[in-house]
């Protein structure tokens, strides 16, 4: 009987492997996937938020919800450089202060790191870089701190614009 199930087991593992979704399947890839739903996510939270709000804050001590926005745009661009890409860096207007620039700020922050996530490949993206604060780390692992960073910073607008009567894309009723 312990033969049989390990010999199924063992086909199913082989038919697994032979599969496309999983033969494709590497941290360069999910990276790159991953990147890209953070600027789709954050962008659309930000474009939900109607202008005159992106001066509102919940408390005097917090950032207002524009300041997020280009928060989001300063430590992608800072965390990014992290990874030694040659990509120029695009110029960022952080001191925007209309909705339109805010958001171009963040999106051009986003499309940075994904030209310099496309410079590597799946072996590159796993060599060892001296990312400041995290140390010795993979290339990989600044670009997830920051999709960790942006999960943060959209949970904390997410309140903003609920606050604002504003219902954020990703939670809207799907047709």
């Amino acid at each position: 009987m312990k033969v049989v199930t390990r010999l199924c087991l063992l086909a199913v593992m082989v038919i697994a492997a032979g599969s496309p979704a999983f033969a494709q399947a590497t941290i360069h890839g999910d990276l790159t996937k991953d990147w890209a739903g953070q600027k789709a996510l954050l962008v659309g939270l930000a474009n939900a938020m109607p202008e005159d709000k992106y001066g509102f804050k919940p408390t005097p001590a917090q950032r207002t919800f524009g300041e997020h926005v280009l928060h989001i745009a300063q430590v992608n661009m800072m965390l990014t450089k992290f990874l030694g890409g040659k990509t120029p860096e695009p110029a960022i207007n952080m001191k925007a202060t209309t909705k339109a620039d805010m958001i171009k700020a963040m999106s051009d922050s986003f499309d940075y790191g994904s030209k310099v996530i496309a410079e590597f490949n799946n072996t590159t993206i796993q060599e060892t870089v001296q990312a400041a604060f995290m140390g010795p780390s993979t290339r990989a692992r600044p670009m997830f701190f920051l999709i960790g960073h942006t999960q943060d910073t959209y949970g904390q607008m997410v309140v903003y614009v609920r606050l604002n009567g504003v219902t954020p894309p990703a939670s809207a009723p799907r047709p």
